[in-house]
Protein backbone atom coordinates (compact mmCIF):
# COMPACT_ATOMS: atom_id res chain seq x y z
CA UNK A 1 0.00 0.00 0.00
CA UNK A 2 1.20 3.48 -0.62
CA UNK A 3 -0.23 6.95 -0.81
CA UNK A 4 -2.14 8.71 -3.41
CA UNK A 5 1.45 9.87 -4.72
CA UNK A 6 1.17 8.01 -7.95
CA UNK A 7 4.50 5.93 -9.31
CA UNK A 8 4.84 8.64 -12.01
CA UNK A 9 5.16 11.08 -9.54
CA UNK A 10 7.64 9.35 -7.51
CA UNK A 11 9.31 8.91 -10.79
CA UNK A 12 9.69 11.95 -11.55
CA UNK A 13 10.90 12.76 -8.13
CA UNK A 14 13.72 10.52 -8.21
CA UNK A 15 14.51 11.73 -11.34
CA UNK A 16 14.96 15.08 -10.21
CA UNK A 17 16.93 13.52 -7.30
CA UNK A 18 13.86 14.84 -4.49
CA UNK A 19 14.05 11.77 -3.35
CA UNK A 20 16.87 8.91 -3.10
CA UNK A 21 14.41 5.75 -2.32
CA UNK A 22 10.63 4.77 -2.90
CA UNK A 23 8.27 2.05 -2.78
CA UNK A 24 6.62 2.29 -5.87
CA UNK A 25 4.66 -0.01 -8.31
CA UNK A 26 7.11 -2.10 -10.72
CA UNK A 27 5.79 -0.77 -14.19
CA UNK A 28 6.40 2.81 -13.56
CA UNK A 29 9.62 1.92 -11.82
CA UNK A 30 10.26 0.34 -15.49
CA UNK A 31 9.10 3.19 -17.19
CA UNK A 32 11.34 5.47 -15.27
CA UNK A 33 14.20 4.04 -16.25
CA UNK A 34 13.51 2.95 -19.59
CA UNK A 35 11.90 5.99 -20.95
CA UNK A 36 13.18 9.10 -18.82
CA UNK A 37 16.89 7.18 -18.11
CA UNK A 38 16.32 7.47 -14.11
CA UNK A 39 19.01 5.73 -12.61
CA UNK A 40 17.35 3.40 -10.06
CA UNK A 41 18.09 -0.26 -8.93
CA UNK A 42 15.30 -2.67 -7.33
CA UNK A 43 16.74 -3.80 -4.60
CA UNK A 44 13.89 -5.50 -2.81
CA UNK A 45 10.26 -6.65 -3.48
CA UNK A 46 7.28 -5.46 -0.93
CA UNK A 47 4.68 -8.14 -2.61
CA UNK A 48 3.55 -9.82 -5.35
CA UNK A 49 -0.28 -9.36 -7.05
CA UNK A 50 -2.46 -6.58 -5.80
CA UNK A 51 -4.57 -5.64 -8.65
CA UNK A 52 -8.55 -6.98 -9.61
CA UNK A 53 -11.34 -7.02 -11.51
CA UNK A 54 -14.60 -6.01 -9.81
CA UNK A 55 -17.77 -5.85 -11.46
CA UNK A 56 -21.59 -5.45 -11.40
CA UNK A 57 -22.71 -8.94 -10.82
CA UNK A 58 -26.01 -7.76 -12.15
CA UNK A 59 -24.81 -6.83 -15.33
CA UNK A 60 -21.12 -8.95 -15.56
CA UNK A 61 -21.11 -12.56 -14.89
CA UNK A 62 -18.33 -13.15 -16.81
CA UNK A 63 -15.37 -11.81 -18.23
CA UNK A 64 -16.42 -11.58 -22.15
CA UNK A 65 -18.97 -9.52 -20.91
CA UNK A 66 -16.73 -6.58 -20.94
CA UNK A 67 -16.81 -6.37 -24.76
CA UNK A 68 -20.19 -6.18 -24.72
CA UNK A 69 -22.44 -3.09 -25.90
CA UNK A 70 -23.17 -0.56 -22.87
CA UNK A 71 -21.10 -2.02 -20.84
CA UNK A 72 -19.23 0.86 -18.95
CA UNK A 73 -15.52 -0.46 -17.65
CA UNK A 74 -12.87 1.56 -15.44
CA UNK A 75 -9.25 1.79 -15.42
CA UNK A 76 -6.42 3.74 -14.10
CA UNK A 77 -4.22 5.79 -16.64
CA UNK A 78 -2.68 3.56 -19.62
CA UNK A 79 1.04 2.35 -18.82
CA UNK A 80 0.53 1.47 -14.67
CA UNK A 81 0.32 -2.17 -13.17
CA UNK A 82 -3.18 -1.93 -13.32
CA UNK A 83 -3.90 -1.34 -16.81
CA UNK A 84 -1.07 -3.87 -17.65
CA UNK A 85 -3.36 -6.59 -16.16
CA UNK A 86 -6.13 -5.26 -18.00
CA UNK A 87 -4.03 -5.69 -21.54
CA UNK A 88 -3.28 -9.03 -20.35
CA UNK A 89 -6.93 -9.81 -19.18
CA UNK A 90 -8.03 -9.33 -22.92
CA UNK A 91 -5.13 -11.18 -24.03
CA UNK A 92 -5.82 -14.44 -21.91
CA UNK A 93 -9.83 -14.26 -22.66
CA UNK A 94 -9.24 -13.61 -26.14
CA UNK A 95 -10.98 -10.56 -26.25
CA UNK A 96 -11.45 -7.87 -29.02
CA UNK A 97 -8.51 -5.50 -28.07
CA UNK A 98 -9.91 -2.23 -29.91
CA UNK A 99 -13.17 -2.78 -28.90
CA UNK A 100 -12.57 -3.36 -25.28
CA UNK A 101 -10.41 -0.44 -24.96
CA UNK A 102 -12.26 2.37 -27.05
CA UNK A 103 -15.02 1.76 -24.06
CA UNK A 104 -12.61 2.07 -21.32
CA UNK A 105 -12.80 5.34 -18.95
CA UNK A 106 -9.75 6.14 -17.47
CA UNK A 107 -10.10 7.44 -13.55
CA UNK A 108 -7.87 7.36 -10.71
CA UNK A 109 -8.60 5.28 -8.06
CA UNK A 110 -10.69 7.49 -5.64
CA UNK A 111 -12.83 8.85 -8.79
CA UNK A 112 -13.41 5.10 -10.49
CA UNK A 113 -14.98 3.96 -6.42
CA UNK A 114 -17.12 6.75 -6.45
CA UNK A 115 -18.32 6.22 -10.46
CA UNK A 116 -19.22 2.81 -8.94
CA UNK A 117 -21.03 4.16 -5.78
CA UNK A 118 -22.69 6.19 -8.30
CA UNK A 119 -23.51 3.75 -10.91
CA UNK A 120 -22.06 4.95 -13.64
CA UNK A 121 -19.56 1.68 -14.17
CA UNK A 122 -20.27 -1.76 -14.67
CA UNK A 123 -16.67 -2.75 -14.11
CA UNK A 124 -13.37 -1.82 -12.96
CA UNK A 125 -9.75 -2.74 -12.94
CA UNK A 126 -8.14 -1.66 -9.19
CA UNK A 127 -5.42 -1.47 -7.57
CA UNK A 128 -5.94 -2.93 -3.80
CA UNK A 129 -7.37 -1.72 -1.21
CA UNK A 130 -9.78 -0.07 -3.87
CA UNK A 131 -10.63 -3.05 -5.21
CA UNK A 132 -11.76 -4.51 -1.92
CA UNK A 133 -13.28 -1.08 -1.30
CA UNK A 134 -15.56 -1.91 -4.10
CA UNK A 135 -17.19 -4.75 -2.69
CA UNK A 136 -18.54 -2.99 0.22
CA UNK A 137 -19.99 -0.95 -2.53
CA UNK A 138 -21.66 -4.29 -3.97
CA UNK A 139 -19.47 -5.50 -6.32
CA UNK A 140 -17.93 -8.35 -7.07
CA UNK A 141 -14.57 -9.42 -7.85
CA UNK A 142 -14.67 -11.48 -10.69
CA UNK A 143 -11.13 -11.92 -11.19
CA UNK A 144 -7.55 -11.15 -9.35
CA UNK A 145 -4.28 -10.68 -10.69
CA UNK A 146 -3.11 -14.00 -10.01
CA UNK A 147 -5.84 -15.80 -11.68
CA UNK A 148 -4.88 -13.91 -14.67
CA UNK A 149 -0.32 -13.02 -14.20
CA UNK A 150 0.98 -15.85 -12.10
CA UNK A 151 3.66 -14.34 -10.09
CA UNK A 152 3.14 -11.01 -11.01
CA UNK A 153 5.21 -8.66 -9.23
CA UNK A 154 3.61 -5.69 -7.15
CA UNK A 155 5.40 -2.92 -5.34
CA UNK A 156 9.51 -2.65 -5.33
CA UNK A 157 11.72 -0.94 -3.27
CA UNK A 158 13.90 1.06 -5.52
CA UNK A 159 17.18 3.42 -4.89
CA UNK A 160 18.88 6.16 -6.85
CA UNK A 161 22.02 4.23 -8.27
CA UNK A 162 24.27 6.83 -6.73
CA UNK A 163 23.26 5.96 -3.19
CA UNK A 164 24.31 2.63 -3.94
CA UNK A 165 27.62 3.90 -4.91
CA UNK A 166 28.25 6.46 -2.03
CA UNK A 167 26.44 4.75 0.43
CA UNK A 168 26.13 0.51 -0.13
CA UNK A 169 25.78 -0.27 3.87
CA UNK A 170 22.71 2.12 4.43
CA UNK A 171 21.30 0.80 1.10
CA UNK A 172 21.84 -2.86 3.17
CA UNK A 173 20.18 -0.87 6.55
CA UNK A 174 17.45 0.15 4.11
CA UNK A 175 16.73 -3.36 2.61
CA UNK A 176 17.26 -5.11 6.40
CA UNK A 177 14.32 -2.91 7.76
CA UNK A 178 12.32 -3.78 4.58
CA UNK A 179 12.10 -7.50 5.29
CA UNK A 180 11.60 -6.85 9.62
CA UNK A 181 8.66 -5.02 8.23
CA UNK A 182 7.37 -7.71 5.80
CA UNK A 183 7.90 -10.57 8.18
CA UNK A 184 6.01 -8.61 10.88
CA UNK A 185 3.18 -7.83 8.61
CA UNK A 186 3.15 -11.53 8.35
CA UNK A 187 3.21 -12.80 11.47
CA UNK A 188 0.62 -10.10 12.80
CA UNK A 189 -2.17 -9.61 9.98
CA UNK A 190 -4.39 -8.15 12.37
CA UNK A 191 -2.92 -5.35 13.75
CA UNK A 192 -1.33 -4.69 10.17
CA UNK A 193 -5.09 -3.93 8.92
CA UNK A 194 -6.02 -2.22 11.94
CA UNK A 195 -3.33 -0.20 11.63
CA UNK A 196 -3.30 0.30 7.36
CA UNK A 197 -7.01 1.13 7.44
CA UNK A 198 -6.44 4.31 10.19
CA UNK A 199 -3.34 5.75 8.52
CA UNK A 200 -5.02 5.00 4.89
CA UNK A 201 -8.32 7.04 6.25
CA UNK A 202 -5.63 9.83 7.61
CA UNK A 203 -3.53 10.04 4.20
CA UNK A 204 -6.59 10.32 2.04
CA UNK A 205 -7.91 13.57 3.91
CA UNK A 206 -4.67 14.59 4.27
CA UNK A 207 -2.14 13.97 1.31
CA UNK A 208 -4.88 14.40 -1.97
CA UNK A 209 -5.76 16.98 -3.46
CA UNK A 210 -8.77 18.84 -2.27
CA UNK A 211 -11.61 17.50 -4.51
CA UNK A 212 -9.60 13.58 -4.05
CA UNK A 213 -9.82 14.16 -0.21
CA UNK A 214 -13.32 14.80 -0.45
CA UNK A 215 -14.59 12.15 -2.66
CA UNK A 216 -12.50 9.53 -0.43
CA UNK A 217 -14.13 11.31 2.69
CA UNK A 218 -17.33 9.79 1.73
CA UNK A 219 -15.74 6.12 1.38
CA UNK A 220 -15.03 3.95 4.33
CA UNK A 221 -11.52 1.90 4.94
CA UNK A 222 -12.40 -0.44 7.96
CA UNK A 223 -10.14 -2.85 8.96
CA UNK A 224 -12.30 -5.63 7.60
CA UNK A 225 -11.87 -4.57 4.29
CA UNK A 226 -8.36 -4.12 4.83
CA UNK A 227 -7.76 -7.80 5.95
CA UNK A 228 -9.81 -8.93 3.31
CA UNK A 229 -7.52 -6.89 0.94
CA UNK A 230 -4.34 -7.72 2.49
CA UNK A 231 -5.26 -11.71 1.59
CA UNK A 232 -5.12 -11.11 -1.46
CA UNK A 233 -1.22 -10.07 -1.85
CA UNK A 234 1.57 -12.40 -1.22
CA UNK A 235 3.68 -10.28 1.19
CA UNK A 236 7.71 -11.26 0.18
CA UNK A 237 10.45 -9.06 -0.53
CA UNK A 238 11.74 -11.66 -2.60
CA UNK A 239 12.26 -10.31 -6.37
CA UNK A 240 13.26 -12.65 -9.27
CA UNK A 241 14.76 -11.44 -12.74
CA UNK A 242 12.82 -13.85 -14.40
CA UNK A 243 9.18 -11.98 -13.12
CA UNK A 244 10.56 -8.86 -14.12
CA UNK A 245 11.48 -9.51 -17.04
CA UNK A 246 8.33 -10.80 -17.64
CA UNK A 247 7.00 -7.34 -17.15
CA UNK A 248 9.38 -5.19 -19.40
CA UNK A 249 9.14 -7.52 -22.19
CA UNK A 250 5.38 -6.83 -22.44
CA UNK A 251 5.35 -3.13 -21.50
CA UNK A 252 7.62 -3.10 -24.71
CA UNK A 253 4.82 -4.91 -26.51
CA UNK A 254 2.37 -3.04 -25.49
CA UNK A 255 4.45 0.23 -26.34
CA UNK A 256 4.57 1.72 -22.57
CA UNK A 257 8.65 1.71 -23.20
CA UNK A 258 10.83 2.08 -25.97
CA UNK A 259 11.86 -1.41 -26.34
CA UNK A 260 12.74 -4.00 -23.50
CA UNK A 261 16.29 -4.50 -21.81
CA UNK A 262 17.30 -7.51 -19.67
CA UNK A 263 16.42 -6.87 -16.16
CA UNK A 264 19.71 -7.69 -15.06
CA UNK A 265 19.90 -3.45 -15.43
CA UNK A 266 17.17 -2.09 -13.34
CA UNK A 267 17.87 -5.31 -10.58
CA UNK A 268 20.63 -5.58 -8.05
CA UNK A 269 20.18 -8.53 -5.88
CA UNK A 270 23.14 -8.14 -3.59
CA UNK A 271 21.64 -6.29 -0.37
CA UNK A 272 18.68 -9.09 0.05
CA UNK A 273 19.38 -11.63 2.92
Amino acid sequence: YTSYVTGMALASALGRRDIQVAYMCLVPAISAYANAGVSIKIVAGTHKYGYALVVNPEIVTRVEDLAKEGVRTGCVREGGAVDLLLNRTIDKYRLDRQRVLSKVRRMNPPKLLIAIKTGQLDAAFLPEQWASMAEDLGFRMLLAAQDVWPDMQGSVLVVVEKLIEQSPELVRKLVAVNEKATRWINAHPDEAAATLARLLSVTGKTDMPADLAALTAKLDISPATIMRSMKRLDYSTAISPGDIQEVIDYAAELGYIKSSFPAGEIVDTRFMQ
